[in-house]
């Protein structure tokens, strides 16, 4: 038992490289003189197998240039999850921790984004941070406001999120500011993290942005000749996270397939345009323990990116029972539904479905409009329901606080369609009730809690399932970075067993098996070097 104690104790210090010495079924550490003297070769009447287990730092994984390229210790993002549920202390957290977090600025309001950006911009300083920037399909005027308000507090860093083609505002931002400094070299002020599933929009992250659009930019005098003749040799994006099954708006991919295909677009691209800043592929999807951290790692993932586990964490901002809910969830406790922003489409969201009617409810109403051309047509029952169950008053009620709503929003034209088309008016009183939901979920409205719209994907439950007995099985524990350094911590631990089981040595489950650490103590294992 001391025997096994001390060897895991060894093979914890993640930072000492180790020989691995197994003989007669037993395992034993020992330095590299030792390791020598008691070889075979050495020593014929001895005969076992001699392992090397290298040291390998949580720095150490990931890309060096995606780290370079903004300012990390270490390879790993908290992304924005949309109405500030990545909250502005969940995106200090992750700078002062050696990361980068992106504050979820989808569905917030201009001035609100400015009070985070302002806020972040005096507590951080120089450190890593960014926002998101989610695509508007239906209020292109937002999306472009949005990025002029990033220009002028010059955030370098956001989060390009549901793109479906490359927009005036996204390449505004990427092309402003450009130049080339006194080497002959391409400057690029501001960078954008890709967040993609779909090998179409990938390409278009790695091309130069669309020349049609640069040339809309320059005629309207938003950028010089000058930047509009560099935009030319830059990508739209350095830096691409291929997003598989994950929380909220997804196509469900499977990581081991769309990590491997993204990395080969990035090859593929650096060979076609001869960029002379690398490109980058960061996994995003599934990624809740050790063993998934390790995987996307040794898949060739430059960074690895969470969203669903860190919704349960201290910082998000998102009511206690939610973080409960979050706590309490399996893997098959989700289920896709549709999306509020593009419900006229078809677009889905995966949500939790533990604890909330919300997935039933939400596509019962999306079945109801595709089948019917106003609500007066659906038979009464489901009308009932509707207006007692999910909008807790008449139809005619709910489309007045709707139509309130796009008239604070200067949005006239939506009310006017309305009016004229009582399918579009049941479409926005339907999307009305989706939209709230999510914020009755952050604002923990109890009267609503079987309404509650919870982004999440599968990984939460794997989480869960990791964390189970640990310090970390408590939403009241569950912090960010703490998370963040227990998963690197641990996906060095699989890639060093990883690397003795490739030299015949596989060691017994008890050596493997990591549970969370306080930062601490996580912390005192890593800055052993000798």
């Amino acid at each position: 038992m001391d025997n096994a104690i001390a060897l895991k104790n060894k093979i914890l210090q993640i930072s000492i490289p180790a020989y691995i010495m197994e003989a007669n079924g037993q395992l034993s550490f020992s330095t590299k003189e030792e390791a020598l003297l008691s070889s075979p070769e050495k020593n014929i009447s001895s005969p076992g197998k001699i392992a090397f287990l290298p040291a390998i730092g949580l720095e150490n994984l990931g890309d060096k240039t995606f780290k370079q390229r903004h300012g990390l210790t270490y390879p790993y993002i908290a992304g924005a999850m949309a109405n500030g549920i990545s909250s502005a202390q969940m995106v200090k957290t992750m700078a002062e921790n050696g990361m980068v977090g992106f504050l979820g600025a989808g569905g917030l309001s201009l001035e609100k984004i400015e009070e985070n950006i302002i806020e972040l911009k005096h507590s951080l300083k120089e450190k890593p941070f960014g926002f998101n920037l989610i695509h508007s399909l239906g209020d292109p005027d937002h999306e472009m406001a949005t990025v002029e308000l990033y220009l002028k507090h010059q955030i370098r860093l956001i989060s390009a999120a549901a793109f479906m083609r490359m927009t005036l505002p996204l390449v505004y931002y990427r092309v402003k500011g450009i130049f080339r400094d006194k080497t002959q070299k391409v400057i690029t002020p501001n960078h954008i993290i890709a967040k993609v599933s779909r090998i179409e929009i990938a390409r278009q992250f790695f091309a130069p942005p669309p020349e049609k659009l640069v040339a809309q930019l320059l005629n309207a005098g938003l950028i010089t000749r000058e930047e509009a003749d560099l935009s030319q040799e830059i990508p739209m994006a350095h830096d691409l996270t291929a997003e598989a099954d994950s929380g909220g708006h997804t196509d469900n991919r499977p990581a081991l397939t769309l990590l491997p295909t993204m990395i080969s677009l990035k090859n593929q691209f650096m060979e076609i345009y001869h960029y002379t800043t690398p490109l980058c592929v960061g996994m995003a999807g599934g990624i809740a323990t050790p063993e998934s951290a390790a995987a996307a790692f040794g898949m060739g993932a430059a960074y690895i990116l969470t969203g669903s586990i860190n919704q349960s964490c201290v910082e998000a901002d998102i009511c206690e029972d939610v973080k409960k809910l979050l706590c309490q969830a399996e893997q098959a406790d989700v289920a896709m539904a549709p999306a509020a922003d593009m419900f006229e489409i078809g677009a889905r969201v995966q949500v939790l479905k533990r604890g909330t009617l919300f997935p039933v409810r939400a596509e019962k109403l999306y079945q109801l409009y595709k089948t019917h051309a106003c609500f007066e047509d659906i038979n009464e029952r489901s009308r009932q329901e509707i207006e007692e169950k999910f909008l807790l008053t008449g139809f005619e009620s709910a489309w007045q606080s709707t139509r309130q709503f796009f008239e604070s929003q200067g949005k006239p034209k939506e009310i006017q369609r309305a009016q004229t088309d009582p399918k579009y008016k049941m479409a926005l009183v339907f999307r009305s009730y989706l939209g709230q939901s999510s914020r009755w979920a952050i604002n923990g409205i109890p009267q609503r809690k079987m309404d509650y719209q919870i982004w999440c994907g599968p990984s939460i439950g794997a989480f869960n399932q990791w964390v189970k007995g640990s310090f970390l099985e408590g939403h009241t524990n569950r912090k960010t970075a703490e998370v963040a350094l227990n998963l690197l911590f641990g996906a060095c631990l699989c890639t060093r067993a990883s690397f003795l089981r490739t030299q015949g040595i596989e060691l017994p489950l008890a050596l493997t098996c990591f549970k969370p650490l306080p930062k601490q103590e996580l912390l005192s294992l890593v800055s052993r070097r000798f």
